[in-house]
């Protein structure tokens, strides 16, 4: 049998490989690249950017509403709130003391001045009038006498003194007799309406004891207070709207301002007398007073227009000729139940109706007319005063 030799094993190598040699190649060209790319940026530096860059466009302006307005004249007016007094208002006392013989009116009676209300009995008083002439008619008597026998020589001028002094005596005692009499009619101290009557017949009466109350309310006396801000708008002589809470309407006329300012309140007393013929608006009732204090050059506006700057001060932004917005200080001169009027703004304004809130002082804008145009001014009938919580206010 024949044996037959193992074959000799080569070992393949990559150095033999003609495809080997290819990553290397691959490999270095991609260094070459990444060198060659990286130091561009030296050789061919690239533009500025901040040279290349675009200028950023200015801002749009805000588009607001305008609504054109032209000042008016407008008639300042105080209003205040106050209480309807009467024009005198006093107790009716008793003068002397007795017994209430007579009652001529009743509760309620309108009464003249010095008409009787009732009369006290006279029994007692008409004899002590009696008694008392009969002693001035002895003293007169005496005093005759004493002046006869001192002309003849046969008394002293002491006697004529004395006889003087009896005769002084017994007249004031008649005075006062008389006086007695006259004070049991208890009269009315002046015209007036008999509120309250507190007597009765044969009712027993002291010495200044209360026999009814007496009203006159013509004229009324309306009190209010005025702050020490309106003092100098408010003078003696000025008319006066009143408005009472029963609905009657009358004018009348400031008759007094005060001068010294309460310690608490800081507000003055004034006083508006009103007629009240017949009496009809009775006292102590509630009343409005309207009271005009001048005319100013105002704007009327909608309190949603006002605006605050960074200061807090109340003010409303217009917009002027060359679209610029400008804020103006404002004083509000009136309220109404459909708006305000407000000076401080020129006689022709673009005021910003909508929009106010997103541009400010110096700003430019894009102003658009509101669709209403301009302000509306108030209607007839829709006055309507509006009062503050310190008992008066300026319109």
């Amino acid at each position: 049998m024949t044996k037959t030799l193992p074959e000799t094993r080569k070992t393949l190598t990559f150095e033999s490989d003609k495809a080997s040699s290819r990553s290397r190649w691959v490999a270095g060209g991609l260094a070459v690249a990444i060198i060659g790319w990286m130091g561009s940026g030296y050789i061919l530096p690239s533009a500025d950017p901040a040279q290349t860059s675009t200028k950023p466009a200015a801002p749009k302006p805000v588009t607001v509403a305008v609504r054109r307005s032209v000042a008016e004249s407008v008639e300042q007016v105080f209003v205040a709130e106050g209480q309807a007094l009467p024009d005198r208002d006093t107790m009716i006392r008793a003068e002397t003391s007795g017994q209430i013989a007579e009652l001529l009116v009743d509760k309620g009676a309108v009464l003249e001045a010095g008409q009787v209300i009732a009369r006290f009995d006279t029994d007692a008083r008409t004899s002590d009038l009696a008694r008392a002439t009969e002693e001035l008619s002895r003293a007169r008597r005496e005093f005759d006498n004493a002046t006869s026998l001192v002309e003849r020589g046969v008394a002293t001028a002491d006697r004529v003194a004395q006889a003087r002094a009896d005769l002084a005596s017994a007249e004031a005692g008649v005075s006062a007799a008389e006086q007695a009499i006259e004070n049991t009619e208890v009269r009315a101290p002046f015209a007036g309406r008999l509120e309250t009557l507190e007597i009765d017949t044969r009712e027993f009466i002291s010495t200044g004891a209360d026999i009814g109350r007496i009203v006159d309310n013509t004229p009324l006396t309306i009190r209010i207070q005025i702050p020490q801000q309106s003092l100098s708008d408010i003078k003696t002589g000025l008319p006066a709207d009143v408005s009472f809470i029963t609905g009657a309407v009358a004018t009348g006329t400031v008759t007094f301002v005060g001068t010294s300012a309460d310690t608490e309140t800081r507000t003055f007393l004034a006083e508006v007398e009103v007629p009240n013929e017949g009496g009809d608006v009775p006292a102590g009732i509630s009343a409005r007073l309207r009271i005009p204090t001048g005319s100013a050059t105002a704007h009327f506006v909608s309190p949603a227009i006002l605006s605050l700057d960074t200061g807090g001060t109340l003010g409303i932004k217009t917009v002027n000729d060359s679209d610029v917005v400008e804020f103006h200080e404002i004083t509000i001169v009136r309220a109404q139940t459909d708006g305000i009027w407000v000076a401080g703004l020129p006689d022709e304004a673009r005021i910003i109706s909508i929009g106010q809130g997103f541009v400010n002082d110096g700003e430019a804008a894009d102003p658009q007319e509101d669709e209403q145009g301009a302000m509306p001014a108030p209607e007839a009938g829709q006055i309507t005063d509006t009062i503050a919580t310190d008992a008066g206010a300026t319109e």
